[in-house]
């Protein structure tokens, strides 16, 4: 079977809304997949405002970015349709929405961005609330891209993905996932210090010193010594991380100190699955795979503890990893299969995800 699909992806770092035109294919059990076309809408920056205050909102202003939200991204698939001559090409369209709160503890999530809206708008069928079934099963609702990892890209003993939170899929025939830690949030927060939206290649924390006053501290955040599954909410990095940064004046010396960190929780998180006695591999994707000091400093730490080969894919593959998850989530949806593993969220059952909003029949 052939599936055509357009994934959506928000992710925490706010960067933009990622949109992938994605072909999967599978026969006899064994998933494939095409990324034809893809691009990031940047968010105007009322938008993005928005969203980032979203969890702060009273219900009838918070109901109404839902709303408002599934509108936008409804608009925006349009355009990208128009834009790649993609009319009567594609089967479904797939949307993680916004995440906006997350507290797995109360079986809630919400991820925002209205399915029916969208519907509306393409007159496309609509797959969204990816999360929200593993959650009322009792799951942590995350990571919910690794079944991606398992189906398309099984020849990977790790998939870690570097976005605003950092998280990593053991690939094994049941597979683990977890967040491991802030990544892109934290660097970003202290890039715009300096006026800039990132640390491009990480250069301005190459050009600075680590506080080992402030690892001590950080390292030792409760979060990192709780057993998967485990997932981190978007306020993780204000209330629990940045308050110890307090002491760093230089934006350089912040930037340096905290790539250290996200390579310290990423390598003592995957330690206890490390096999030594063969070479195992890893691919990166997210922003994250672009910082160029960050990744060399997580290689450093991970040779500590043996041997492993580090792959960064394609530059598309990186930057929309997340989008063809969604693509893929969407069409096991759409087929009635399991696109959650309680292995990975301990849900007490797998699960199929996923709301469906069908357009009008004409």
């Amino acid at each position: 079977m052939v599936y055509s699909v357009i994934g959506l992806m928000s992710g925490s770092s706010l960067d933009g809304l990622d949109i992938a035109y994605v072909r999967l294919t599978e026969i006899s059990g064994k998933w494939s997949y095409e990324l034809l076309e893809a691009e990031c809408v940047p968010y105007p920056g009322a938008l993005a405002d928005e969203l980032k205050q979203a969890h702060s909102l009273n219900v009838p202003a918070f109901l109404r970015l839902h709303t408002s939200y599934g509108h936008y991204l409804g608009e925006q698939v349009n355009h990208f349709i128009k834009k790649y001559n993609l009319q009567h090409k594609v089967h479904f369209i797939a949307s993680h929405g916004h995440t906006v709160w997350h507290e797995p503890a109360a079986r809630t999530t919400a991820q925002i961005g209205d399915g029916a809206a969208i519907a509306a708008w393409t007159m496309l069928p609509v797959i969204s609330d990816l999360r929200n079934m593993d959650v009322a099963l009792g799951g942590q609702g995350a990571p919910i891209v690794p079944v991606a990892d398992r189906l398309l890209l099984s020849e990977y003993d790790f998939c870690l993905n570097i976005g605003g939170i950092a998280n990593v899929t053991v690939n094994r025939e049941e597979p683990v996932a977890f967040d491991i830690c802030p990544a892109n949030q934290l660097l970003n927060h202290f890039a715009l210090r300096s006026d800039k939206a990132y640390d491009d290649r990480g250069e301005m924390a190459r050009t600075g010193s680590s506080s080992t006053a402030v690892l001590g501290k950080i390292n030792e955040v409760a979060f990192y010594n709780l057993s998967s599954p485990k997932s981190l909410h978007n306020g993780f990095v204000t209330e629990e991380v940045l308050p110890h940064f307090e002491t760093l004046e230089s934006s350089h010396d912040a930037l340096h100190t905290a790539t250290r960190h996200i390579a310290v929780q990423i390598a003592r998180a995957l330690a206890p699955y490390r096999d030594t006695t063969v070479l195992q591999r890893m691919v990166v994707t997210g922003g994250g795979a672009f910082n160029d000091f960050l990744v060399e400093t997580l290689q450093e730490e991970l040779l500590k503890d043996g041997p492993i080969e580090l792959v960064v894919p394609d530059e598309q593959t990186v930057k929309f990893k997340e989008a063809i998850a969604m693509a893929l989530m969407g069409t096991l949806r759409w087929r009635e299969e399991n696109n959650v593993f309680h292995s990975v969220t301990g849900a007490t059952l797998s699960s199929v995800g996923g709301a469906m909003w069908l357009p009008p029949v004409n």
